[in-house]
């Protein structure tokens, strides 16, 4: 009896080591993927590594993406890329300014043969949404996206159609100096975890495009490195990096500092936990294991410029350039 006590002793002592083992294990490996993704995706998308990998970020943060630059910029590459490395299904919608709700979520239609009404799923039933030039589109169309962003399913006739999982949403919008656009409301930004701009490429970079292969035969080559599952999991391993007192004490003198200008709106609650979120995606995409003030530098002005109702022209514009409000403050905070 006494020898089946120990064993059971020795046992129950390797069970927490063991299943810790598996969890290390397959959070190397999935960093192991992400770290290819990262270096495939650089090579369709050249110099901007620091954009893809917020990118991802937000994306392994479960959050979604609003891409805002001038047309041809490489936004829906950029969209198209991610969804085949991360082995997402992928649906694209062209937003319109004669657009209506039910293009985007779908539509009840009768049946002659059971005398009922059927729905029919829209393409926003699919694991990531390119909503392409989405503020070309009334403030009505624009709605219908709130409630699928932050519940991840779809009101129709008094019905609820849940989303499939994972569900995320990459919006392209045109600058607001362009003619024919609609601003979006705060209540729809905010449903963006980042706001990033790609902006012109270098002149190396530009020379590469011009003599290297068409985007869209990179694409065409690229194969999943992720699948659902390992996003999952990701997300779930993101959650457990470790963020201490010390920098979220940073954290907190950047949001108070949001809400003490007149100038701009001041960070939410729920944009201070975005912020949180953002930085230890960002801090697992890089391969850490706890979050550093670096990492939410990274990501804050992303984060934060808009939902700070920063309308700022980005600096693929020529010209003079207004500094990001997020920029201001990360000056005047002292980590």
């Amino acid at each position: 009896m006494a020898l089946f006590n120990n064993k059971s002793a020795r046992q129950l002592q390797s069970a927490p080591q063991t299943s810790a083992n598996d969890q290390n294990g397959s959070q190397s490996r999935n960093q192991q993927d992400i770290a290819r993704l990262l270096a495939q995706m650089n090579e369709v998308i050249l110099d901007k590594p620091q954009v893809i990998k917020l990118a991802l970020s937000c994306i392994l943060a479960g959050g979604h993406l609003l891409l805002q630059d001038l047309p041809g910029m490489g936004k829906t590459t950029l969209a198209q890329g991610l969804a085949q490395l991360l082995g997402l299904s992928f649906n694209r919608i062209q937003f319109t300014n004669d657009m209506l709700p039910a293009d985007i979520l779908g539509i009840s239609i009768f049946d002659p043969s059971s005398a009922t009404m059927s729905f029919r799923q829209g393409p926003i039933f699919t694991q990531l949404l390119l909503a392409d030039e989405i503020n070309r589109s009334s403030p009505k169309t624009q709605s219908a996206l709130l409630e699928a962003m932050e519940e991840r399913q779809v009101s129709q006739d008094g019905q609820t159609f849940a989303l499939p999982s994972p569900f995320f949403v990459i919006a392209t919008q045109n600058p607001l100096q362009q003619a024919g656009v609609y601003p979006l409301p705060e209540s729809q930004l905010d449903r963006f975890l980042m706001c990033l701009s790609l902006g012109f490429p270098s002149p190396n970079a530009e020379r590469a495009l011009l003599r290297g292969q068409d985007r869209r035969e990179l694409l065409s080559k690229l194969e999943a490195v992720m699948n659902h599952e390992a996003i999952r999991e990701a997300q779930q391993q993101i959650q457990q990096v470790f963020v201490a007192d010390v920098v979220l004490d940073y954290l907190q003198r950047l949001v108070a500092k949001t809400r003490s200008s007149l100038d701009y709106h001041g960070l939410s609650p729920r944009g201070v936990i975005a912020l949180q979120r953002a930085a230890q995606a960002f801090a697992y995409v890089s391969g850490q294991s706890e979050v550093t003030p670096e990492d939410i530098q990274a990501v804050f002005a992303a984060v934060a410029d808009h939902r700070l109702g920063q309308r700022f022209i980005p600096d693929y514009v020529g010209g003079v350039k207004e500094a990001s409000f997020a920029k201001r403050i990360l000056a005047d905070v002292p980590v």
